[in-house]
């Protein structure tokens, strides 16, 4: 299994955010399940070259060299389809897209819904420099660049009081 730093910098990038934090053995245990699915993970017949890791056991993140195969509809299908087993598995959910992550003053990750989050920058208990972690990057570098910033360098930016 390829790694994260293995990965070229144009690799694209998903960011599955879990609502609450994983133990270290469920994040191991993911960690075994993503190699195997990996060995086998293919689009159209071609194999895919991809790395997934957990990260801060809140966070699966799956980047894929779309220039050795294109992650297509079908091969797209079948990482949400593994994703959505790892939803049952570990009684989690990564598809709420309502949900905001963050540090917290002790720099502790916190996930909020959405309007939870617009509302505490409302009440100044976050400002435009707790961290974010903007899941809607799209490859590598802005994952190593743009994913984990101060709120006011990133789209939750416009929910900064004026």
């Amino acid at each position: 299994m390829l790694t994260f730093s293995e990965m070229p910098s144009h690799s694209r990038v998903w960011v599955y955010q879990s609502d609450r934090e994983l133990t270290d053995i469920e994040a191991n245990e993911i960690r075994r399940k993503a190699a195997m699915f990996l060995m086998e993970w293919s689009s159209h017949g071609n194999l895919m070259k991809a790395a997934i890791d957990v990260v801060y056991n809140r966070f699966i993140v799956l980047f894929v060299d779309e220039r050795t195969a294109q992650a297509s509809g079908c091969g797209i299908d079948k990482s949400v389809r593994f994703m959505q087993q790892l939803e049952q598995d570990y009684k989690i959910n990564l598809f709420d897209r309502m949900l905001v992550a963050y540090r917290d003053a002790e720099t502790k990750i916190q996930t909020v819904k959405l309007y939870h989050f617009e509302q505490m920058m409302e009440r100044g208990e976050l400002t435009g420099d707790n961290i974010v972690f903007n899941n809607l990057i799209s490859d590598k570098t802005d994952f190593l660049s743009k994913w984990e910033v101060p709120v006011k360098n990133s789209w939750h930016s416009r929910m900064i009081p004026a």
